[in-house]
């Protein structure tokens, strides 16, 4: 009679490396950023929870869609520490997530709109540039370098 395998509560650094696809230096610079945590075995080996295996999934997704690391973080700060992030978990943050995407989408539509002209003209004039200097901001702040984010 063949017993069922019961899955080990605690993953090591290589099953998490293999199950997840990503480099052990991947994980241990997501645990140094404070994106998923571990605790070490008596003799000094890191283990993490399985719902480690979700939350690299997110990051992937995350990161995959233009996510900063550090809007990653900051989004599992309001996941419940040791819990697998759920189904409504996921919805609140891509929700959130959404939006962002969709700023930064409108932003390089933009930037891709204004960049033919730019071209065409080929002065880039610190003054003029649509690009560089939209509306003129940069002269409101005073002499010297300045760059300006249209946004």
């Amino acid at each position: 009679m063949d017993v069922p395998q019961r899955l080990p509560m605690e993953l090591s650094v290589g099953e998490v490396a293999r199950r997840s696809g990503l480099a052990v230096s991947a994980l241990h610079f997501y645990e140094a950023e404070g994106l998923i945590s571990s605790h070490r075995t008596a003799g000094n080996q890191r283990r993490y929870p399985r719902e480690v295996l979700r939350r690299v999934a997110i990051i992937k997704v995350a990161q995959r869609a233009g996510m900063p690391l550090k809007t990653i973080r900051e989004a599992f700060k309001a996941l419940p520490q040791g819990r697998t992030p759920t189904v409504a978990d996921w919805k609140r943050l891509s929700t959130a997530w959404k939006a962002e995407l969709d700023r930064r989408i409108e932003r390089l539509t933009r930037l891709r709109d204004h960049l033919n002209g730019c071209i065409g003209c080929g002065c880039l004039s610190v003054k003029d540039c649509p690009l560089r200097n939209p509306w003129d901001r940069l002269a409101e702040e005073g002499t010297g370098a300045r760059l300006l984010d249209p946004d």
